[in-house]
């Protein structure tokens, strides 16, 4: 088959333009790439900071599903779905809608069956939200993107990365993850049997502290092997949760590369 369209799904607190490193690599590679931005995402870092939305409380996880799902199905063919933290459950639900022809999750926010309250750094990563339930949007300060984020990277490293990508983001979806045991019709369930999807790759960092190894390595036992779809798990040791720009992001991009040539062989 021919190369396929491959479709960037940004994380919670960033815009698309976290994917910039990745998108250019891939694109020198011979593929076409997209990268949408969430709803009430879509202006420059400054503006965001200066001016989010008046909604952006108002967005969970549903609605960023049906966002990317229209978009997707307006596309000629199925694409790609690569998706980093929030990016990345996006990517395992949109997966189970089978929208995409294959998908990567990297750094996965955990979906149902994952409680997150059992990863003791995960609490803490977001411990100013859970603290908080009346704020609707929540800006991250330095020192907590610096502790879930960015902690191997040189401090001058930590600080252009907050500078240059970290926005206001809605609550909502944190909500939404941690009661997600709680909530048998949670926006975070998929189908652990499906076996019409395409193929899925989770990928983690072992130094990762917002989503941990173990919690991916957690999500990823949940799928059934044997439902007929491919489900496979990757670790990448000292990769922190910005293993998709940090310095060496293209180990991770060429390891993609190869596993969706493996499992979709284009040339």
């Amino acid at each position: 088959m021919k190369k396929p369209t491959i479709f960037f799904i940004h994380g919670a607190f960033v815009t698309p333009k976290s994917w910039e490193p990745m998108k250019k690599y891939f694109t020198a590679q011979g593929f076409e790439c997209l990268a949408p931005a969430w709803p009430h995402h879509d202006k420059t870092v400054e503006e965001l900071r200066q001016n989010p939305a008046a909604k952006l409380g108002e967005l969970g996880l549903d609605e960023l599903v049906d966002h990317y799902a229209k978009i997707i199905k307006a596309l000629p063919e199925k694409p790609v779905l690569i998706g980093h933290s929030f990016g990345g459950l996006l990517t395992q639900l949109l997966m189970d809608r089978e929208l995409g022809v294959a998908g990567i999750a990297i750094d996965s926010a955990g979906s149902k069956g994952v409680l997150a309250a059992a990863y003791p750094s995960t609490t803490k990563a977001i411990f100013g939200i859970i603290a908080s339930p009346w704020r609707k949007t929540y800006m991250m300060p330095f020192r907590n993107f610096q502790y879930a984020f960015v902690h191997t990277l040189p401090r001058d490293e930590q600080e252009r990365a907050y500078k240059e990508h970290v926005i206001p983001e809605t609550t909502r979806i944190f909500f939404q993850a941690a009661l997600a045991p709680f909530i048998s019709k949670s926006p975070t369930a998929i189908n652990y049997n499906n076996g019409k999807r395409g193929p899925l790759l989770m990928i983690a960092g072992q130094s990762d502290r917002i989503v941990p190894e173990s919690m991916v390595r957690k999500n990823h036992s949940l799928y059934n092997q044997n439902s007929g779809a491919v489900t496979e798990y990757k670790a990448f040791p000292y990769r922190v949760h910005w293993i998709i720009a940090e310095p060496g992001f293209e180990e991770i991009a060429d390891y993609s590369i190869s596993w969706l040539n493996k499992h979709l062989n284009f040339q």
